[in-house]
C-alpha cells in the first residue's frame, strides 16, 4: 500500500510502500513515549528502498543513548528516529539491524489506514503510571518484545501486503 506523510509545519513529505500498514503495535518504551503522542508510539511497516522525500534538508536524525546495566559504557541506539527540524514532527524510524525496513510513524501518515482487528501494547515496563493502557479484549500485553515480527502479525491476521 502506497503510504504519504508529512510533518506539521509542511516542509517535509514522504511517500513509501507500505507491506504492513496497519497500526497495531503501541510502544510504550522511553524514547518511543518521548517523542511519541498519548503516551506512546505506533510504527508501520514500509521498505527503505521505496522511501520518497521532498524536503530532505529539514530532516534530522537522533539516537538515543543506552546504558543498561549489562553495558560498562552508554552506546548509541540502533534505533534511528527521522523528524522534522522546523517543527519537531516525529516521521519515520529506522533500525541498523533491519536496513531495508523503515517504520513511518502512524500520526505523521496523511493517507487514510486501515483499522486493526487488535493491538499489541509493548514495553509495558517503561509505561508510566499517568498513561492508560487502552486495551480491548483482543489485545496483547508484552513487557518488552514480543517474538512475533510486525511482518509476522499482519501475515497471521491476513494483512500483509508484500
Amino acid at each position: 500500500m502506497k503510504i504519504e506523510g508529512s510533518c506539521s509545519c509542511g516542509r517535509v513529505r514522504y511517500s513509501c510502500e507500505a507491506d504492513g500498514p496497519v497500526p497495531f503495535l503501541r510502544c510504550y518504551c522511553t524514547f518511543c513515549r518521548k517523542t511519541g503522542s498519548g503516551g506512546f508510539m505506533i510504527n508501520l511497516l514500509a521498505r527503505a528502498d521505496g522511501l520518497r522525500v521532498e524536503g530532505e534538508t529539514h530532516v534530522k536524525t537522533y539516537r538515543a543513548t543506552i546504558q543498561r546495566e549489562k553495558d560498562p559504557v552508554p552506546r548509541p541506539s540502533g534505533h534511528a528516529r527521522h523528524f522534522c527540524g522546523e517543527c519537531g514532527s516525529h516521521l519515520w524510524a529506522r533500525h541498523d539491524r533491519w536496513p531495508d525496513l523503515i517504520h513511518p510513524v502512524a500520526s505523521s501518515v496523511d493517507t487514510p489506514l486501515p483499522i486493526a482487528p487488535t493491538h499489541s501494547h509493548v514495553f509495558l515496563r517503561s509505561k508510566p503510571a499517568w498513561v492508560p493502557v487502552d486495551a480491548g479484549s483482543g489485545d496483547e500485553r508484552f513487557e518488552t518484545y514480543p517474538q512475533e515480527s510486525l511482518e509476522a502479525w499482519h501475515r497471521r491476521h491476513g494483512l500483509y501486503e508484500g
